[in-house]
């Protein structure tokens, strides 16, 4: 899968407590699909033989046209089509469109839909229903909640929390390009933004991302060539990026300056 999975790598690391790898294999954590999916065979090998069952009877709860549509996607990795092709589940040949599962929803959703509250709460409603919450209601509320939660959750100080977020079915592109802006965030969260391609296609998350002192210099330096000439110039001069940075701006601005004479 191309893009980045940052909630499933925790899972690969074995770093989850078991009451969020049970969540998981209940099918009450509900990432974006490819993570879901990759998440729960994961766990078919989890030393606990409960959630290995439990993930087992998940996963056959699936409908098995969804899980056909899903794997003829182009980015389903290898795999992942081998593992379900032992099972006798084979991609699509001619899916039809209508019935695609996009990469952002995922395959199945138990539980209630609705349990932290409206999409459009206030800032002080999620502020103090997060408040009241252990951590695998954090998790849950990163993946599942409202904008504001995740606005809040982006920032929590436990790293796997923030990985949950950018796990979000929910996460909009003007969510992301709010993100890159942070100057708070940690250089990790950046940088699994900076390597997703379909958000960096958007052209105001790469210039959140260029501007922001906190993302790493080596990425900051690429995404230089993206930028339009009139923001080149303000970082060229934008004493809040690293000098490397702003020097190398002067250079292109330089250089398109002298190749238009």
């Amino acid at each position: 899968m191309s893009s980045p999975t940052p909630l499933l790598d925790y899972f690969k690391r074995g770093e989850v407590a078991r009451d969020v790898r049970m969540e998981a294999a209940l099918g009450t954590l509900a990432p974006r699909a490819h993570e879901q999916l990759q998440i729960l065979v994961l766990l078919l090998e989890d030393p606990d033989a409960e959630i290995r069952a439990t993930a087992e009877e998940t996963l056959n709860q699936i409908p098995e046209e969804a899980l056909k549509a899903f794997l003829a996607r182009a980015d389903v990795p290898l795999g992942l089509r081998e593992f379900f092709g032992d099972r006798g589940i084979f991609p699509d040949e001619m899916p039809d469109i209508s019935a695609m599962i996009e990469a952002d929803e995922p395959l199945l959703e138990a539980g209630p839909q609705d349990e932290f509250g409206d999409e459009d709460q206030d800032r002080e409603s999620a502020t103090q229903k997060l408040a009241k919450m252990g951590f695998s209601e954090r998790l849950k509320a990163a993946i599942k909640g409202s904008r504001e939660m995740r606005a809040l959750l982006i920032r929590d100080p436990n790293k796997m929390i923030s990985a949950a977020v950018l796990s979000s079915p929910k996460l909009s592109e003007p969510e992301i390009a709010g993100f890159a802006k942070m100057a708070n965030l940690s250089d990790e969260v950046l940088r699994v933004i900076a390597s997703n391609r379909a958000w960096t296609k958007n052209y105001n998350i790469v210039l959140g991302l260029t501007r922001n002192p906190k993302t790493p210099l080596a990425l900051a330096l690429n995404f230089l060539n993206r930028l339009s000439s009139r923001d080149l110039s303000q970082v060229s001069v934008d004493r809040n990026v690293a000098e490397p940075l702003r020097i190398a701006a002067r250079k292109k601005v330089a250089a398109n300056q002298s190749g238009k004479d």
